[in-house]
């Protein structure tokens, strides 16, 4: 089970953090990723993080203002956002699923995924 937490309404420029509790257990074999979507549209791979070594990767509209990262002894996994834009309002999903293949087009399939959280809305207001 995924709890995903942190959303919320912030201006343009400013940051959010959001996390993802996970219960059970976890283990070198997952993948954990977040996703967003917007009304309309299809769900959008923002990042990944490899459970171990905790290799991460992120979408090009993301890059250089969103951090992924993991607490293995929490079972969280979080997602930093700086310098936050209108475009990036949307509902946010965290996700696991198997480490299987080492490849974008893996990661970025919410087929891959066999957890998700209930989703956290990030509104960005101008």
């Amino acid at each position: 089970q995924l709890q995903a937490s942190g959303g919320g309404l912030v201006q343009a420029g400013g940051s959010l953090r959001l996390s993802c509790a996970a219960s059970g257990r976890t283990d070198s074999r997952y993948v954990a990723a977040w996703f967003r979507q917007c009304p309309g549209k299809d769900r959008e791979f923002v990042a990944r993080i490899r459970w171990r070594p905790g290799t991460t990767r992120y979408a090009d509209s993301v890059k250089g203002r969103f951090t992924i990262s993991r607490d293995n002894a929490k079972n969280t996994v979080d997602l930093s956002m700086n310098s936050l834009k209108p475009t990036d309002t949307a509902v946010y999903y965290c996700a696991a699923g198997r480490d299987t293949i080492d490849s974008i087009n893996y990661y970025s399939d919410t087929t891959t995924y066999d957890y998700w959280g209930q989703g956290t809305l990030v509104t960005v207001s101008s």
